[in-house]
């Protein structure tokens, strides 16, 4: 099993027969609050039945057809309904089928643009300590959990990591700290080091989130996008888990008002029910890979067999239109204020360290217990035992909870974190 702890696993499964709204349900039929949208993936509720229907429409219209040298319709409708929700400019679309996968093609992508604008020797890429970025040996390469990378040698060349962005002197910060913004001069120490014509691109979350909520503070990411401009550095933004709502708008770029050259999705995309990642690129950058290359011959040498499957377009396109029909960017804004003031008095828990949150995600870090992990562990379980999913990692209690939920569900959900912390 994926990211699980085996064995322990098998001494006590926890299982999920079924689910609907924003519960999920054990094979005896009790249900489980899903405290952080399955992986981030499900903020528009469980089981929507649009996508059910849309779904099984498309399977007995089209179930597949090869996406090389072909298409179909709902991929271009899917494209351009993206394309309305990025950040002006930012209106081409590739699609694969994980945030993994995204991020390989937004590196490779890079890396084409710089080879067919005649500068090949930008081929190094910036990015982040403690930053996740997938698990394919791109996006472990370009991310920074050590235990992520450990066991799987040295990677790929090439790769310069900056500082993250935490401190113990922002603990308890909410939102973005107003000092640290100079953090992101590190990307001005690789031009400085290594030469801005070896370095192809910096990728960064504008809110990390897999190793436990890490706000940028204000003018970071202004900060990264002034220095790539100067030295003709592509910004890559992994939004796979921003994506779609978290921060209270469509996308983190548009909260944090810094437009990338590169944007990664995935994850909410089809509201969890089918695998799907995009890459959204700026006008510029396929123009300048699709002109350089002949007429009539491939001018991006990637793709995945799945990209842009006919039932997976079919999934995302009724799932935005569920956003869309619900308003669940105004639904996701409204429940910000709420959810965090929630989280905030779990602050006064004796084992809580620190709490970090901006949108709907919030991080809560937990004293450790001898050794990195065993509290968190200790905590995933009983929060499960106690009727909620969440995410953990190492001993950071991480909450994201669907658009679709109420301020009173959002209540619970952290009642039942301050119960069973104070237990542990």
């Amino acid at each position: 099993m994926p990211f699980t702890a085996n064995r322990a696993f098998k001494e006590s499964p926890r299982l999920i027969t079924s689910a609907a709204g924003i519960h999920l349900f054990e094979p005896s039929g009790r249900p489980i609050l899903d405290g952080s949208s399955g992986l981030f993936c499900v903020p528009a509720g469980h089981c929507r039945p649009e996508i059910a229907t849309a779904v099984s429409e498309q399977l007995q219209k089209l179930d597949y057809t090869t996406p090389f040298q072909f298409s179909h319709p709902g991929g271009f409708e899917l494209s351009r309904k993206i394309a309305s929700l990025t950040p002006a400019g930012l209106d081409r679309i590739f699609f694969a089928n994980s945030g993994s996968e995204s991020v390989e093609t937004a590196l490779k992508m890079a890396l084409a643009y710089h080879r067919a604008k005649g500068e090949p020797s930008r081929q190094r890429i910036v990015s982040r300590e403690l930053a996740y970025h997938g698990v394919n040996f791109g996006g472990l390469s370009v991310g920074g959990m050590v235990k992520n990378r450990q066991g799987y040698g040295t990677l790929l060349p090439g790769v310069v990591h900056m500082r993250h962005t935490q401190t113990v002197q922002r603990s308890f910060t909410q939102g973005q700290a107003e000092e640290g913004a100079d953090l992101a001069d590190d990307l001005l120490r690789a031009v400085q080091l290594y030469g801005a014509e070896s370095i192809a691109a910096v990728i960064v979350e504008p809110i990390v989130g897999s190793v436990g909520i890490l706000v940028p503070p204000q003018g970071y990411l202004q900060r990264l996008r002034e220095i790539a401009d100067q030295h003709g550095i592509l910004l890559i933004f992994d939004e796979v888990i921003t994506g779609f709502g978290r921060t209270g708008c469509p996308f983190a770029a548009d909260a944090f008002d810094v437009r990338p050259d590169v944007m990664t999705m995935a994850k909410a995309l089809t509201n969890g029910s089918m695998p799907m990642g995009a890459v959204a690129a700026s006008t510029s950058i396929y123009d300048t890979i699709t002109s350089a290359a002949p007429e009539g011959t491939i001018e991006f040498f990637h793709g995945y067999t799945y990209s842009g499957h006919p039932v997976v377009a079919a999934a995302a396109l009724a799932t935005l239109n569920i956003f869309e029909k619900d308003g669940l960017y105004d639904r996701a804004a409204a429940l910000v204020a709420p959810f965090q003031d929630a989280v905030a008095e779990l602050a006064s828990l004796p084992l809580v360290t620190d709490i970090r949150a901006y949108g709907l995600l919030a991080g809560i870090d937990l004293a450790i217990d001898g050794q990195f992990g065993r509290r968190g562990f200790a905590a995933l379980k009983a929060l499960f035992e106690a009727g909620l999913m969440v995410r953990v990692t190492n001993d950071t209690i991480i909450l994201a909870p669907p658009f679709v939920a109420e301020a009173s569900d959002v209540a619970q959900m952290v009642d039942i974190v301050r119960s069973v912390v104070s237990r542990l």
